[in-house]
């Protein structure tokens, strides 16, 4: 059974739409979903979370639908950005403490191996880490809980090279824990690295979405890297949407 469902997922912008967005999650599995900047992917996780309404779609998590689950749903799933911005001035050790008391199922134990997995420091405060340990912050949070599915929002962006491939192999330690991990990037050798699973979001539409093995046998080109695939693909989005839009005034025309 999937983890998590998305059906037929749309919201209306007055520059933008997401159209019909359907994927379905795998438990136990490192899902990438991949779309240049402006694809809809930042909408598409907000919708999932209910942190804004869709005008039209379907979401079921654990088997229950979203709406009126949304509490007991979210016990389940941590969820972050690629940075902390609150609380910038507390110390990691406050901040713990305040988030322990909204989940009945915290984990002290849990918690301690993180942090010291993660090399955090109780007494520093969110400002004074790097990009990476921010970002190893909210997932230090989240699996204290015990999340059994982390969704993350370009969690890599704006980290250096080390720190990337530091968090990606903290993915696939996460994905032997039996936790199933969906993140958004841009980045394309992310997925590369360490991705079961591919969603490619274009235009506010989802293009593709397989196993990654399968994305190369069926959309790779002879002797195309991943990184080629997409932007091929991306350009043919492009040149699609573009003919979509030339043939609209030329219907508005038509007696």
């Amino acid at each position: 059974m999937a983890i998590m469902t998305v059906r037929g997922l749309t919201k209306t912008y007055p520059a933008f739409q997401l159209r019909d967005v359907s994927f379905a999650l795998e438990p136990g599995r490192i899902t990438g979903f991949a779309g240049r900047n402006g694809a809809g992917k930042t909408t598409t996780i907000k919708s999932m979370l209910n942190l804004i309404h869709p005008d039209a779609g379907e979401i079921t998590c654990f088997g229950l639908p979203m709406p009126g689950n949304e509490a007991q749903i979210k016990q389940r799933i941590g969820y972050s950005t690629g940075t902390v911005s609150w609380y910038p001035r507390k110390k990691i050790g406050e901040i713990a403490a305040v988030t322990r008391s909204f989940y009945p199922g915290w984990d002290a134990a849990a918690y301690r191996r993180y942090l010291a997995l993660f090399g955090l420091d109780e007494q520093k405060a969110p400002r004074e880490l790097s990009e990476g340990m921010k970002v190893k912050f909210n997932l230090l949070l989240a699996l204290s809980h015990k999340a059994e599915l982390l969704i993350l929002d370009e969690p890599t962006s704006g980290l250096d090279p080390f720190s990337r491939d530091e968090l990606l192999e903290l993915f696939l330690t996460l994905r032997g824990e039996g936790v199933s991990v969906f993140f958004s990037t841009h980045i394309i050798s992310d997925l590369e690295k360490c991705a079961d699973d591919v969603i490619y979001l274009s235009g506010g539409r989802v293009r593709a979405a397989l196993p990654r093995r399968q994305f190369r046998e069926q959309l790779s080109r002879p002797g195309e890297t991943l990184e080629e695939t997409i932007l091929r693909l991306e350009k043919e989005a492009q040149q699609e949407s573009a003919q979509e839009s030339a043939a609209e005034p030329a219907k508005e025309a038509e007696p």
